[in-house]
């Protein structure tokens, strides 16, 4: 291990030790938790690293926060892994990130911690490699019928490419006669989604600091609950998540009423 890595986990230490714990009602925990995972990039420019470096350790951030919310009881978790916008990046960075998704995949039994974990791979398929298609097909298959916590990872994953999708497919069962134009409703709309038969996103966490969506959730995210914080995503740690949950537990949830 290199001094800066050395340092660099020492720093997550101490920030790990200075955070805030807070308690948590495990009887009000979060049906559906949507993360945006960002800040792997400054958080390895910070530390003199390469971006790949920042991807490694925030995927390693990822297996501790999934394994935590199945601990506690969250059944669902999405995961912004890629948007529909990352291809812009650099190409070497593009496939560091497809090759890092890859190697996670191929070890998710041992990441999840043996648990009756799903995993599902939302988002445009069409632009991946086959390689990296048929390991997300494989993964899938093998854990479809498990019945704990399901992993949603979004690749190449835009909320209003999702909307723009539901909406032809709709469109296509209308002019089909599969449905009537009056079928079409929110619940409807709701079952087309990539995330159809799940929950609504109850809270959406941002670390990094910044304050907006980035095309994530679009249409899940009606009612959601936000947790924003300054930290990036591989410093992250269960602290943090407790701190998330127990503001989303403060909150009053009227769903538009009174």
């Amino acid at each position: 291990m290199s001094v800066k890595e050395t340092l660099g986990g020492v720093y997550k230490g101490l920030v790990s030790l200075f955070v805030k714990d807070a308690e948590i009602d495990m009887d009000n925990i979060p049906k559906h938790i949507g993360i945006i995972m960002d800040g792997n990039g400054r958080w390895a420019r910070h530390r003199g690293l390469k971006r790949s470096d920042g991807h490694r350790a925030g995927a390693k951030t990822l297996e501790m926060i999934t394994d935590y919310c199945g601990k506690i009881g969250v059944k669902y978790l999405t995961v912004y892994a890629f948007s529909t916008e990352n291809w812009k990046r650099p190409k070497e960075e593009v496939d560091y990130i497809m090759n890092l998704l890859y190697e996670y995949l191929s070890n998710m039994e041992k990441l999840i911690g043996g648990r009756d974990c799903r995993i599902r791979v939302i988002g445009d398929r069409n632009q991946i490699s086959d390689t990296l298609r048929e390991k997300i097909i494989e993964v899938e298959e093998y854990t479809k019928e498990r019945t704990g916590p399901t992993l949603n990872i979004a690749l190449n994953y835009g909320g209003r490419s999702e909307i723009i999708r539901a909406a032809k497919i709709a469109a296509e069962n209308v002019k089909n006669g599969k449905i009537n134009l009056e079928d079409i409703d929110e619940n409807y709309m709701s079952s087309l989604m990539y995330t159809g038969g799940e929950p609504e996103v109850d809270l959406i966490i941002r670390p990094s600091g910044e304050l907006r969506l980035s095309n994530f959730l679009l249409w899940q995210c009606a009612y959601s609950e936000f947790w924003f914080s300054n930290i990036c995503w591989p410093d992250f740690t269960e602290k943090h998540m407790r701190q998330a949950i127990a503001r989303y537990q403060n909150r009053n949830r009227r769903f538009g009423g009174v």
